[in-house]
């Protein structure tokens, strides 16, 4: 169990216990409240009916008949009251009258207290010793549903009290309401704990997210997988990403060394062997001269290719070096492009190729290494021209992409298109496709330092087969404001 979950899981535990804890402690109170809420309008009902009896008692006496005529009427008229799930059809609630000695004079409640001393009750006894008096006595000592709720108001004639008037309400009434409100309180608790619990997973997986993501990143590198290093919201999280990212690039330089040995040596080792192959034979003295002489054009050939080979390996090993443009300078593409097309207009010839451009002044100018590019357009052109077939038609076009903010170069030639095979293959090191005309494969890097070049200008590049299926189409995009470093090499 990982650190992170271990946390998450003490903190919900802690959560959780708090939650119950507050949980317990408010439907405790609930109840509690209630009982309050009822007591109050009891006493406004009790200070009624007191000054009710003051008005028809003296000093002779308390007078205790109207009392007793409206609560008998009032307990036998019957009514339906829908007060939310209860549904009232009674009145629970009675009272009794005290002389000034507690004797109990008027019971609504059938007469059974009638002639009892009530005087050890405190609704009573603090009530006829003018306090506020009132209690909750239970009927049956086991059961908390049978409580009933007392609350006195003196009987005060010429300033004298002559006894007291007591209202009573069992709690059982109101339990339905209390119950209700508990349950809701646990109903709505337990909710937002829930969600709390939720908001807390949420959280802790965005905060552990950048950890994860490093993780992955480190074993896709250990793997080998074309990954760049991810990007991290968090500062510490993003200089432990920088350490790593950095700590990979000094592992794939070491790595880059032999994979470049390894795949120089299998490239060079065809033409050397043709070459080896052909300087035997050509020491046959008996050799017909057209043989040697062909012979030694696949000895010129080969050289050629050798020396290919190590030119653009040089070049592509110096632009592969580079994190970033040293001394980006103003360039002009039009002009740029159009000189390329010029260099290549000769190489076109033999093949009665049309080399057709549109190029517009008005393109804005971009910051970059002029050197790279008019090499990258070079490359892009000169496949082009391999792969047209005579008499073909090769377009170079140069557009402004203000919503993107960037310049596009296209290509497009009449030749037989990208194999799907290859589409994602076309621009790694060594990688060729026959060239239809002699059957031979290119050194395979013309398209690697294309997209080495356009990478340090914060661009791209594609080559994909046309929409009509007549041709490829290469694109090349440059912004015209390049930020940041371009993207670590990936082997």
């Amino acid at each position: 169990m990982s650190t992170t979950t271990r946390i998450l899981l003490c903190f919900l535990l802690l959560i959780t216990c708090a939650f119950y804890f507050l949980l317990d402690k408010l439907t405790d109170r609930v109840e509690r409240q209630y009982l309050e809420a009822a007591e109050e309008p009891m006493v406004d009902i009790a200070r009624i009916l007191a000054a009710w009896l003051e008005q028809s008692s003296s000093e002779a006496g308390l007078d205790c008949r109207s009392l007793e005529d409206a609560l008998r009427a009032v307990h036998e008229r019957p009514f339906e009251a829908q007060i939310y799930n209860l549904l009232k059809t009674q009145v629970d609630m009675h009272a009794y009258v005290t002389d000034a000695d507690g004797i109990v004079l008027f019971d609504s409640n059938g007469g059974a207290a009638e002639g009892a001393d009530y005087r050890h009750f405190n609704d009573v006894s603090r009530t006829l010793d003018g306090r506020y008096g009132a209690r909750s006595t239970r009927t049956d000592e086991e059961d908390s549903l049978s409580s009933i709720m007392f609350v006195g108001a003196p009987i005060v004639v010429d300033d004298r009290i002559l006894g007291m008037v007591s209202i009573s309400k069992p709690q059982a009434s109101m339990f339905t309401f209390i119950e209700e409100t508990q349950q809701r309180i646990r109903f709505y608790g337990w909710s937002i704990l829930l969600v709390t619990m939720f908001a807390a997973v949420l959280v802790s997986h965005l905060f552990s997210s950048p950890i994860r993501k490093l993780t992955a990143y480190a074993r896709a590198v250990r793997r080998g997988d074309r990954v760049k290093l991810p990007r991290l919201a968090s500062t510490d999280v993003r200089t432990l990403g920088h350490a790593l990212d950095e700590m990979r690039d000094a592992l794939e330089d070491r790595k880059y060394v032999e994979t470049y040995v390894q795949t120089l040596t299998h490239e060079m080792k065809s033409p050397v062997s043709a070459i080896l192959g052909a300087a035997e034979l050509l020491q046959d003295p008996a050799m017909p001269v057209s043989t040697r002489e062909r012979f030694l054009g696949n000895i010129q050939g080969e050289t050629q290719r050798l020396l290919r080979i190590i030119d653009q390996l040089l070049a592509l090993s110096a632009v592969e070096t580079q994190k970033a443009l040293a001394n980006p300078t103003t360039i002009a593409l039009p002009e740029l492009v159009d000189r390329v097309c010029s260099a290549h207009r000769e190489a076109c010839a033999p093949q009665r190729l049309q080399l057709e451009t549109g190029l517009t002044a008005s393109i804005p100018p971009i910051q970059g290494d002029a050197f790279l590019l008019e090499i990258a357009v070079g490359n892009l052109l000169q496949n082009a021209i391999d792969f047209s077939p005579p008499a073909g038609r090769i377009r170079v076009c140069l557009d402004h992409r203000p919503e993107q903010d960037s310049i596009e170069l296209r290509i497009e030639d009449e030749g037989p298109g990208i194999p799907h095979y290859a589409a994602e293959r076309v621009f790694e090191r060594f990688y060729s496709l026959a060239h239809p005309k002699t059957g031979r494969k290119s050194t395979g890097l013309g398209l690697c330092f294309v997209r080495e070049a356009a990478e340090l200008h914060a661009g791209k590049v594609t080559l994909a087969t046309r929409a009509d299926g007549k041709g490829a189409v290469a694109t090349l995009t440059l912004p015209l404001h390049p930020t940041g470093q371009r993207p670590p090499r990936v082997l």
